[in-house]
């Protein structure tokens, strides 16, 4: 049986059958637990996903019920044996035994941090490869299906996060293999998806100069140039304004690549780790 959460919430059976849990308030606290499969959920941290600052009285009843409702579920759907049970109760709260890679989320992390570290230590051909398979895993939004709460919400901001570190690292593994071209397409699409991101602009003007292209290069400076002026009321980067200048002024005998190391940071994190 696996849990998928990036996309809607649904579960798969073994032989393929897919269920999409009941009610909005069981799929929160399936979906809090399966964030950590095997750690204990407090119930304090159950209620503040489910009713945020203001729970009511019968907070603690109500939890119990949702969890009741949520053991049945498994069992009335013929999901596990009637005498399994995947959510036990341990002071002070709650924890879904399941194994990590049965929870998409648990083994896109897992991916995208290997993809990283693949990176770091100079294995970009891994690394692409890697990376791609965290993405095939993402359906779209995570837990699209239902409302979420503030716990909920922090953990949804930072697989978010973790989907643009993945593009980031295919598309740098890409620029190591000499892929530039490839990039162009994906990098202009995620700009339209995550205009502000400067590191994807920065990315698509050294591949478009990489490549020959060097007055869309420069078209494409011009765009995030104005458009953080209109937004934000910013300057271009440094390595934007350093990709500009090397544009206007290219040098004979520069390296194929133009792209600089902006997830230097991320790198150096994953070869210490």
């Amino acid at each position: 049986m696996r849990f998928n959460l990036i996309g809607p919430f649904e579960i798969v059976t073994d032989d393929g059958r897919i269920h999409h849990p009941g009610t909005p308030k069981v799929c929160q606290t399936l979906a809090l637990l399966l964030t950590r499969p095997n750690e204990i959920i407090t119930a304090e941290s159950l209620i503040q996903e489910l009713w945020g600052e203001r729970p009511p009285r019968s907070a603690l009843t109500t939890l119990q019920t949702y969890i009741y409702h949520a053991r049945r579920m498994f069992v009335n759907e013929r999901l596990i044996d009637p005498d399994r049970s995947l959510i036990v109760t341990s002071p002070p709260g709650y924890a879904i035994q399941v194994d990590n890679d049965k929870v998409d989320i648990q083994v896109f992390e897992h991916l995208v941090n290997h993809a990283r570290t693949l990176l770091a230590d100079g294995d970009a051909t891994s690394a692409l490869r890697t990376a791609e398979r965290a993405l095939e895993l993402w359906r779209g939004p995570a837990l699209a299906n239902f409302p979420v709460g503030d716990v909920l919400t922090g953990h949804l901001a930072h697989l978010d996060e973790l989907h643009i570190r993945a593009y980031e690292i295919r598309i740098e593994a890409k620029d190591r293999l000499g892929q530039h071209r490839e990039s162009i397409a994906e990098l202009r699409r995620l700009i339209n998806d995550y205009p502000l991101n400067e590191w994807f602009h920065s990315r698509l003007i050294a591949a478009l100069g990489t490549t020959g292209r060097r007055a869309e290069a420069l078209q494409a400076y011009q765009n995030v140039r104005r458009l953080l002026a209109d937004e934000l009321g910013l300057e271009p980067s440094l390595e934007l304004k350093r990709l500009h200048l090397r544009l206007l002024n290219p040098e004979p005998g520069e390296s194929a690549s133009w792209a600089p190391q902006p997830a230097h940071r991320d790198l150096v994190e994953a070869k210490s780790a």
